[in-house]
C-alpha cells in the first residue's frame, strides 16, 4: 500500500515544503554560481528513470567546461571549482532534485539514476532498481555511497526495491542525515574511486 498509494504523496508534500524552505538557499547557491562560472547554475542531464523512462535530473553546477586544445572535455578534476568542491562536499548539490521529485521523476529515495549510457551494461537481474521512481538518496548511498563497487552498489539498490517499505524509508532518511552531517563517504570526484560502469564491463554482453 505504500509504495502503490502513499510513497508518491509523500514525496510530492516533502519536496514542496523543502524547496519553499531552502529558497532562500538555493538563491544564494545560484547567484554564487553564476558569479564564479557566468554561466547557468544548474546542471542538467538525462538520466533513465522509473521503467527506464529517461528524463532530465537537476544539480547545481559544480563543474567548468573548460577543454583541451582539441575540443575534449578536461577531467572532472581540473574542471571541478573550489566552491564547486565545497558544494559537493556538503551535498548542497543535490537540493534542486527536489524540483524532480515535485514533478514526478524521481523520489526522495530510491536508487540514485546512473547515466543513460549504462543501460546496455546492466546484467537482468540488475534492471529491477529502474522497477521504482530514482532516488535522490538510497540504500545504496547510506551503506558506502561511491567507496562501494558497482556489483555491490547495484546488488544495495536491488535489495531496496525488493523490501522497499516506509520504514526502510525513514531509516535511510536518517542514515542519509547523518551522513551529511559527518560527511562520512563523501567522495568529491568519483572517478578517483571507481571506474565508470561502461568501462568496467566493457567486453562482456548483459541480457537486455
Amino acid at each position: 500500500m505504500y509504495r502503490k498509494y502513499i510513497k508518491r504523496g509523500t514525496d510530492f508534500c516533502l519536496a514542496l515544503a523543502g524547496l519553499l524552505i531552502t529558497f532562500p538557499l538555493l538563491l544564494i547557491v545560484a547567484l554564487l554560481l553564476i558569479v564564479v562560472t557566468g554561466k547557468s547554475p544548474f546542471f542538467l542531464q538525462p538520466r533513465p528513470g522509473k521503467n527506464e523512462k529517461i528524463f532530465r535530473v537537476i544539480k547545481f553546477k559544480t563543474m567548468t567546461d573548460k577543454t583541451d586544445k582539441w575540443g575534449n572535455l578536461l577531467p572532472d578534476s581540473a574542471r571541478l571549482t573550489k566552491v564547486g568542491c565545497f558544494i559537493r562536499k556538503t551535498s548542497l548539490d543535490e537540493i534542486p532534485q527536489l524540483i524532480n521529485v515535485l514533478i514526478g521523476d524521481m523520489s526522495l529515495i530510491g536508487p540514485r539514476p546512473l547515466l543513460v549510457r549504462y543501460l546496455p551494461y546492466y546484467r537482468e537481474r540488475e534492471r529491477l532498481r529502474h522497477s521504482v521512481r530514482p532516488g535522490i538518496t538510497g540504500w545504496a548511498q547510506v551503506g558506502g555511497r561511491n567507496r562501494l563497487g558497482w556489483d555491490e552498489r547495484l546488488e544495495k539498490d536491488i535489495w531496496y526495491v525488493e523490501h522497499l517499505s516506509f520504514g526502510l524509508d525513514v531509516k535511510i532518511v536518517g542514515l542519509t542525515i547523518k551522513k551529511i552531517l559527518k560527511k562520512e563517504g563523501v567522495v568529491v570526484d568519483a572517478h578517483s574511486v571507481m571506474k565508470d560502469l561502461d568501462e568496467e564491463r566493457k567486453g562482456y554482453e548483459f541480457a537486455g
